[in-house]
């Protein structure tokens, strides 16, 4: 929880699609969920549907790609549905890092002045999500 009541790390992403670089932090708009994932990873998988319920509420949330070849992060969120606002990569894992990233699926509450206000290191639950953006002011 080293983050948790500081600044989202000043980081330069690949959109997952292509593109220029964005800063991470220009894409916090509001109170914002910051999730990692990966096309390999089982329990990425099994929040798709938590994480889809909280895209039709309104919730912003921004996909990192973490470790992951574009192609297969893609195909990934072709199959089970794409909940992210924006999709940005970590192919080097740098931006995990800076995170302080146990593992995947990890998410992270973000608010509207870009500072983190939890954490959830496991597949996110309704119950998660909800105090995720509670903490995140929204």
């Amino acid at each position: 929880m080293a983050l948790v009541g500081k600044a989202v790390p000043d980081l330069v992403l690949a959109p997952l699609a292509g593109g220029p670089p964005v800063k991470l932090r220009d894409e916090i708009r509001g109170p914002t969920l910051i999730n990692f994932y990966a096309s390999w990873c089982a329990p990425c998988a099994q929040e798709a549907p938590a994480l889809m319920a909280l895209k039709a509420e309104g919730v912003r949330i921004i996909g990192v790609a973490y470790k992951d070849e574009p192609g297969a992060a893609a195909g990934f969120l072709k199959r089970l549905e794409n909940p992210y606002a924006t999709t940005l990569t970590d192919r080097d894992g740098r931006a995990g890092i800076e995170f302080g990233l146990t593992g995947v699926p990890e998410t992270y509450a973000v608010d509207a002045k870009g500072v983190i206000r939890a954490k959830v290191a496991l597949p996110i639950t309704p119950a998660d999500a909800e105090a995720l953006m509670a903490a995140a002011g929204s």
